[in-house]
């Protein structure tokens, strides 16, 4: 149930993330409200998530799915370059939270 939670928490994550570029610097109503919505869900999907996963985990996971998610959706979608770099980057974060959750299995 944990990952479950954990998942909709990325989930929510992203979707507002996504909704905050289309809000315009929260000149858009709908956005701007997906936007908060968003936010405070995944805020709350965390925090039930942390009952039953560790603190170090979740928040890895959580925060490195994310933001691998969001720089795959700027370049699918938004016009964003897909240079090496960028990928090796993108490579990293899901490298350093493999590590960071073997790291926490000791």
């Amino acid at each position: 149930m944990g990952y479950g939670l954990l998942a909709a928490a990325i989930a929510a994550e992203v979707a507002a993330t996504t909704a905050m570029k289309y809000s315009e610097g929260f000149t858009r109503l709908w956005p701007s409200l997906l936007t908060v919505t968003g936010y405070v869900l995944a805020f709350a999907l965390l925090a039930q998530t942390l009952k039953t996963i560790s603190i170090g985990t979740a928040y890895a996971v959580w925060s490195g799915a994310g933001t691998v998610a969001v720089a795959i959706i700027g370049i699918l979608f938004m016009n964003e370059s897909a240079s090496m770099v960028k990928l090796a980057g993108i490579a990293l974060v899901v490298v350093g939270v493999v590590v960071l959750n073997f790291g926490g299995a000791h």
